[in-house]
């Protein structure tokens, strides 16, 4: 039982690791097209025609800012994933050795999500402003909402943002737990192996 704890703490701390470190970085979300952030889904129709009034930079700004927003705040999530791997019991060992492909992320995420969202968001919102999404968001539902006969857009850019900066994360993360369970090489320690 020691074993078994001790090993997935580590299979925890590698992976996230390993999934904070791919999404910290530039291009972490932007450059992924699997965990990119798009334009809201909303707001679909503002990028559309947005486009096709001539302000596609103004669009792509914005999208890059949102990704650069996430990537900044991805760093918060170690911490609040360590405590979760610290509090792991024989009993949550045994589940997610014996669960499915995802047991630990599903694990990681009911015990982290909400304490990640609560950390995110002042960040992301930090990060937003650094990287003027915020202004670039102004800009571009400004823009729109002047066109005639339009219904105007009001989205919450930060909520945005955060929930799918962690969204991304998490897929990012089991991504990694599906590699040490299948790949021997990904096993990058003894109690691992």
């Amino acid at each position: 039982n020691d074993e078994i704890i001790q090993g997935l703490k580590e299979a925890l701390n590698v992976g996230n690791g390993n999934a904070v470190t791919i999404a910290n970085k530039i291009d972490g979300y932007f450059g992924n097209p699997l965990i990119k952030i798009p334009f809201p889904t909303e707001a679909e129709k503002i990028q559309t025609t947005l486009r096709s009034l001539g302000f596609g930079k103004l669009v792509d700004d914005a999208v890059l800012s949102l990704n650069r927003a996430a990537e900044d705040a991805a760093i918060k999530a170690k911490p609040i994933f360590i405590n979760a791997i610290t509090k792991l019991t024989i009993s949550d060992g045994l589940s997610i050795l014996n669960g499915d492909t995802v047991a630990a992320t599903n694990y990681l995420h009911s015990k982290t999500f909400t304490d990640l969202k609560v950390a995110f968001k002042p960040d992301i919102q930090t990060s937003l402003d650094k990287v003027n999404a915020t202004k670039y968001w102004g800009d571009v539902v400004s823009q729109y909402n002047k066109i005639p006969f339009v219904t105007p857009v009001n989205t919450d850019l930060s909520e945005y943002v955060t929930g799918k900066a962690l969204e991304g994360l998490f897929f990012l993360v089991s991504k990694e737990e599906g590699k040490i369970r299948r790949d021997p090489v990904a096993r990058v320690s003894d109690i691992l192996k």
